[in-house]
């Protein structure tokens, strides 16, 4: 794993770990809508709702559309589908590193 790639998994974690962009995600996962649509659906302001798109546009994980005068986010699933497999590499690699743990223990028993 690069140095990259650990910046822009804390970058994701970052963005989600605020439940407010986890509630616009889940909004945009239904269906694309305006920063006002969000406002309307949820318990902040429209000024929230822009920044905290904002954070998740950095981090990739929604994209504006304009439709119209209209500006509409949608949510990216691949960003999210790129995490879940770092993730899995990651854990598959410390499988491996406490099996052979677990063998040297063993070994050193008998």
């Amino acid at each position: 794993m690069t140095v990259g790639t650990y910046a822009e998994l804390a970058s994701v974690f970052a963005a989600l770990s605020d439940e407010t962009r986890w509630e616009i995600l889940t909004e945009l996962g239904r269906s694309d809508q305006s920063a006002s649509s969000l406002a309307t659906r949820l318990p902040v302001s429209r000024q929230a709702i822009a920044k905290h798109l904002t954070a998740l546009q950095a981090c990739g994980l929604v994209e504006s559309v304009k439709v119209g005068r209209e500006i509409r986010y949608r949510a990216l699933g691949a960003e999210l589908n790129k995490t879940a497999r770092t993730l899995e590499r990651i854990g598959a690699e410390w499988d491996r590193r406490l099996e052979a743990i677990k063998e040297i223990a063993e070994s050193m028993e008998e």
